[in-house]
């Protein structure tokens, strides 16, 4: 496992978790503060942008920075540094997620809570689940149904849903019984349950999916794009993967091709480059849809900060946007078997 090169789990994003199938879809966190984390000899530490290890490497995990300080796990435990790579928070949690709004979802034992940025616990662990603060709410689970809690712990929008997801451009996708739909940050239902799945908004529309096809919604509702696609991700940089017939493209908000179905597998833009699977490799695109980086690496992550984390045959490292390694270390090569 590889710092960078994450599933973005509906709890944390702290440790590294990737399919080992070619082709299958990497995830990534968000873009670190100059840092960035990598693994060496089953240690992690960080280095810069140009490939200096600043924070020698001495967790047993580390995650991406959000903000000014990163989780890592220490001992067992998992606790929090600064840039400079101070223990600010004691390792001491079961898991530890990301600040976000300034607080960051912590487990201990069985059950979710909140800490500040001072390591005190702004919220007592009483959640089953729970998911970043977004918009002044949290998504969290008590028993079998999810609600919002507020930043003192409070319910703000009782737990009735069968799944939440967080808040984005004042809505949030919630699940009742098999369908889909939003709600306001007061808890109003705004679009009705009728979905069969329902994503984020971002950049204004949001992926839907209505008789096994998926299409695109507007904050009203309204279908902006026609469910068409058999896959649809989130509009990033006024493009968004689609998948038709077994290949991904990239469409605008007008649900026009800009680069055509020809990838086995695509991902978002992210600093002007989208990572995309064609061949059996991951490589790049810009948003002409022409190859930036060629098709090599068996694993790929998004662009933050200028810098992508990658895995090739019996490479792992940090490239940069023209492809270049600006760290990497060698990797043991799987023996076919005999």
């Amino acid at each position: 496992m590889h710092p960078g090169l994450v599933n973005t789990a509906r709890l944390f994003v702290v440790a590294v978790l990737f399919p080992v199938i070619s082709c299958q879809s990497p995830q990534q966190t968000k873009g670190s503060s100059g840092l960035f984390p990598i693994e060496q000899n089953g240690q992690a530490g960080y280095v810069n942008a140009e490939g200096a290890m600043i924070i020698p490497l001495q967790f047993q995990k580390a995650a991406e920075f959000a903000g000014d300080q990163a989780a890592v796990k220490l001992g067992g435990k998992w606790g929090y540094i600064n840039a400079d790579g101070k223990i600010v928070i004691n390792p001491q949690f079961d898991r530890a997620g990301d600040f976000s709004e300034g607080l960051a979802a912590v487990r201990i034992g069985a059950k979710y809570g909140y800490v500040d940025q001072d390591g005190k616990l702004a919220i007592q662990p009483q959640f089953n689940q729970a998911l970043d603060f977004s918009e002044g709410l949290a998504s969290v689970r008590t028993g079998a149904k999810w609600g919002f809690a507020d930043k003192e712990g409070k319910m703000s929008i009782p737990p009735q849903f069968d799944n939440a997801g967080s808040f984005s451009d004042g809505h949030a996708a919630v699940k009742i019984g098999r369908v889909n739909g939003y709600i306001d940050n007061a808890g109003k239902m705004v679009i009705n349950p009728q979905f069969e799945s329902a994503s984020n908004f971002t950049e204004g529309l949001a992926a839907v999916k209505l008789g096994n096809l998926w299409g695109y919604i507007s904050e009203e509702g309204k279908i902006l794009i026609n469910p068409q696609f058999n896959a649809a991700g989130a509009f990033s940089e006024s493009l968004a993967p689609v998948k038709v017939s077994g290949k991904y493209g990239y469409i605008d908000k007008d649900g026009k091709f800009v680069v055509n179905p020809q990838f086995q597998n695509a991902l978002r833009f992210s600093e002007g480059l989208a990572p995309v699977c064609l061949g059996g490799k991951w490589g790049y695109i810009n948003a002409e849809g022409n190859l930036a980086i060629n098709p090599q690496y068996e694993e790929a992550g998004l662009f933050a900060g200028g810098l992508a984390h990658v895995r090739a045959i019996g490479k792992y490292g940090l490239i940069d946007k023209e492809g270049k390694y600006i760290w990497s270390q060698e990797t043991p090569v799987p023996k076919e078997d005999e």
